[in-house]
């Protein structure tokens, strides 16, 4: 069975669902095997090939049809849409498209002060839009509506405790949302499991995608050009000595053979996690597994610095400009870093997805190089058959909701501020925010839902991909930070002037 996984496609579930398939592929071919009897050495051959090659990670060519199937351009029509009816609803004031927020309760402020008629409304309205929204796009990646809409409901159910804990006035002083997001889908991942109806809609990179899409609406591109060359800095420079340092560590120093987990272990590393490392599993030819153990890593990872990283930088009183860089160059997920970065304030949040953005560009040419090096080195020597390798891959690995966080970007910018005024436009981020923050939340209570702890433990080989993955973020983080002090410190360059 060979299954492809697009290089920008949706990799929550990566974890266990791509291990799954190779499981379930393996274990059809051992069937196979038992029917059959005693056959020919050359078959027998034939089938391991056929196995092997049903584990590798393939990228897809671009079609049409992926405009309103592939999850990317789905994440970008989900986010324009929410922005179009935000948009409108400020400029016209004709209706009222708020999401429901949880205002702080606890320390003499009542809970039940803030359910009011209005709230349920709002919180029905963002329930139906998000439903709807994200129901259709599932159903044209080809999940049918029977298997999402409860799945949907039961994710939204989640989300909602989580906002409403998250809210009271001790919790929200210390932990973000996010924390309370990932600790209840930890929570049931590990104790009694994900049941099976709830899985279609545990979907990470979806929620993030179109998250991410909406907040491109309040990045100025005022702020991109001023800090652009400071982005690169930081991001294009670090991310190729980071993945040239993880490949030396990991194949010279631990002696790991598996070179295509070292390079897609790195890349998520380096670059954006989960993405980062379906897009370099494909031009590695990684197995299944390895996928799945270096997500698995990285999601860990991502959590834990999301939750302590703002913390440490605000013990050391850096700032918010230099505290964002450094959040959008060493964690992972770009969800993380804007909930990490909003930790900090609007400007570390800004600065941070700035940077992570920038970063995130280099995903489709690093997948592209990945590829030429494998093709032209590491399977040639191995006696591999050389594969066909075009300038297109660059295209084929971007991950396309990057153009829609820009596009949105420029319209907020060029079209939106000259005609309706900058008010208008923060008006409509009102709006937006907190559509944002819901999909997040969904997609956080994903990343929790689709990491079991035991699985990971049968995956670690010795400890040695564990061992990588620190060595190489310890090092990630040191050289992240000599960058944002080298540009961002004011003691060498002036500091970019940012905009909220």
């Amino acid at each position: 069975m060979s299954i492809r996984v697009h290089a920008g496609n949706q990799a929550a579930g990566a974890s266990r669902g791509i291990l799954r398939e190779s499981q379930a592929a393996g274990a059809s071919q051992g069937i196979s095997r038992g029917s059959q009897g005693t056959g020919t050495s050359r078959k027998v051959s034939a089938g391991k090939q056929t196995a092997e090659a049903s584990q590798e990670i393939s990228a897809g060519r671009f079609q049409w049809s992926d405009l309103w199937k592939h999850e990317d351009w789905l994440a970008i029509w989900i986010g324009f849409l929410i922005i179009a009816a935000g948009a409108v609803s400020v400029l016209t004031g004709a209706f009222d498209f708020s999401a429901a927020k949880f205002s702080t309760w606890g320390n003499g402020i009542s809970l039940a002060e803030q359910m009011t008629p209005s709230f349920w409304l709002h919180l029905l309205l963002t329930a139906v839009v998000l439903g709807a929204l994200f129901t259709i796009g599932n159903r044209l990646k080809g999940i049918s509506f029977s298997k999402y809409v409860p799945a949907f409901v039961g994710i939204f159910f989640l989300a909602v405790l989580v906002r409403l804990i998250s809210a009271e006035y001790t919790l929200n002083r210390y932990l973000e949302w996010a924390f309370f997001a990932l600790a209840a889908g930890l929570l049931v991942a590990n104790t009694a499991g994900v049941p099976g109806w709830l899985r279609p809609a545990v979907q990470t990179e979806f929620y993030i995608k179109a998250g991410l899409v909406i907040m491109g609406f309040s990045v100025l591109f005022s702020n991109i050009v001023n800090f652009g060359l400071y982005g690169l800095g930081i991001a294009w420079i670090v991310t190729p000595v980071v993945i040239l340092f993880m490949w030396f560590f990991g194949t010279r120093v631990l002696h790991i053979d598996n070179k295509p987990l070292v390079i897609t272990m790195a890349t998520a590393t380096s670059v954006c996690g989960t993405s980062a490392a379906i897009a370099t599993g494909a031009a590695s030819k990684a197995k299944k597994t390895d996928l799945s153990l270096a997500v698995s890593i990285s999601i860990i990872f991502t959590v834990l610095m999301m939750v302590f990283e703002p913390v440490l930088i605000r013990a050391t009183g850096i700032g918010e400009v230099m505290g964002g860089a450094l959040i959008g160059g060493t964690v992972d997920s770009t969800g993380a870093v804007a909930v990490a970065g909003t930790a900090l304030g609007g400007t570390a949040q800004t600065v941070a997805v700035l940077v992570k953005s920038i970063q995130n560009i280099l995903i489709g040419f690093i997948a592209f190089a990945v590829a030429v090096f494998f093709t032209a080195h590491v399977e040639k020597k191995n006696g591999s058959r050389e594969n066909k390798i075009t300038a297109a891959e660059i295209w084929y690995r971007l991950p396309k909701f990057i153009i829609g966080f820009f596009a949105a970007s420029l319209i907020a910018s060029f079209i939106v501020v000259p005609l309706a005024g900058s008010e208008a436009v923060s008006g409509i981020n009102g709006v937006l925010d907190q559509y944002k923050n819901w999909a997040f939340v969904l997609a956080f209570i994903s990343i929790g839902l689709d990491t079991n702890f035991r699985e990971i433990k049968e995956q670690m080989q010795g400890g040695k991909p564990l061992v990588l993955y620190v060595v190489g973020q310890l090092f990630n983080i040191v050289l992240t930070f000599a960058a944002v002090y080298l540009l961002l410190s004011g003691r060498f360059f002036p500091l970019p002037n940012i905009a909220l």
